[in-house]
């Protein structure tokens, strides 16, 4: 495996594990452990040492810092086969070490790519000798959560192995390696998810036998504007647009806001829409609900509209990986229907919004 291919590759992984990324982990600060298992390639100067690639593993022990950081130690092992040179000894090269991580998330979704660099040491044994070494690994790798508790992770990493040879032929004194390691493991958080608190939303209001001497019409329980008598869904979610039945037509998500020119959420925004699936969660109606984004009358016609429908999608995609079972659609309108005046820059801002609107399927 070439230098440059390796290089080539943990781009490609970061790039392509960008897209679509819209979720956000970052009250998720659990301690976890992490167990993996290592392919090693040696790369092109492994003659100088006598041996083949190997395999290994070890055990990391990381803490979530906080939206974009992890940090870890890790114990590692690995065995490669040998020698290939007359100078070598016979018998395997047994190394064992340890690494401190810091790894940086681009994004905390179901997929979340991620760079990584550690700096630790390796200490190498064969025939009876041993030497001690720095490394230095950087490289990029990606997690994919299955539960709450595990994930699954793997990364690639070029590693720089500065150390004095066990046996040196005598044309050959090179000293320093780089070599290609591949991890694959898992990750398991310590202790339960923590669970965001609902903020500005109305619980649903359960419907309480009500005394003869009070009149229905007079209350309005969950303040939808319809009174209690003709009011068909009580509970409906603070702001919502409802039919003369209080049940909900739709709601305009106040305060969620994306990255300039991008789908991408951000971190205040992430935080209005874990409250808002909270809500959708506690609320008994289960009808179809759209997601329909709108851009401002900026740009082109045709490249609003495809923002808006990526928009909508960032949001669906929010409110699922936070367990919403309502079913959803994602659709874009562009700088259709404005709410405001596109001549003012608070009309634009207006206009620059996301809504939910229930159906009746």
């Amino acid at each position: 495996m070439h230098n440059k291919s390796v290089i080539a590759a943990i781009a490609l992984v970061t790039a392509s594990t960008l897209q679509g990324a819209n979720a956000d982990e970052s009250m998720d600060k659990r301690w976890y452990v992490a167990p993996f298992g290592s392919y090693v390639n040696l790369g092109g100067n492994h003659l100088n040492r006598g041996n083949t690639d190997g395999f290994g593993g070890g055990l990391a022990i990381g803490k979530v810092i906080d939206k974009h950081f992890n940090v870890e130690i890790k114990g590692i092992f690995q065995n490669s086969g040998g020698p290939q040179n007359a100078w070598v000894p016979r018998g395997d090269w047994d190394s064992q070490g340890a690494t401190a991580d810091v790894q940086y998330f681009f994004t905390r979704s179901k997929f979340s790519p991620y760079a990584v660099l550690g700096v630790g040491g390796l200490s190498t044994t064969i025939a009876g000798k041993n030497a001690a070494s720095l490394i230095v690994e950087p490289g990029a790798g990606l997690t994919y959560r299955l539960t709450d508790n595990f994930l699954i992770r793997s990364d690639i990493r070029m590693r720089y192995n500065s150390s004095e040879p066990l046996f040196p032929p005598k044309d050959h004194a090179q000293n320093d390696f780089e070599d290609v390691i591949v991890n694959l493991g898992f990750v398991v958080p310590i202790g339960a998810k923590p669970v965001l608190a609902k903020f500005n939303f109305a619980p649903p209001v359960v419907p309480k036998p009500i005394a003869k001497e009070v009149d229905c019409t007079q209350l309005d329980d969950d303040k939808d504007g319809v009174n209690n008598c003709l009011d068909k869904c009580p509970g409906t979610i603070t702001g919502s647009k409802v039919d003369v039945n209080g049940c909900p037509l739709s709601l305009v998500l106040k305060d969620v806001h994306f990255e300039y020119n991008s789908a991408t959420l951000t971190s205040s925004s992430e935080a209005v829409l874990a409250v808002v699936a909270t809500s959708l969660m506690d609320y008994p109606e289960k009808n179809t609900i759209e997601v329909h984004g709108y851009c401002s009358s900026e740009g082109s016609a045709a490249y609003n509209l495809k923002l808006s429908k990526r928009r909508a999608q960032s949001v669906l995609d929010f409110l699922q990986m936070k367990g919403i079972n309502n079913p959803m659609i994602a659709r874009g309108y562009g700088k259709e229907r404005p709410i405001a005046d596109n001549r003012t820059e608070e009309g634009r801002a207006m206009n620059r919004r996301v809504e939910l609107v229930w159906t009746d399927k």
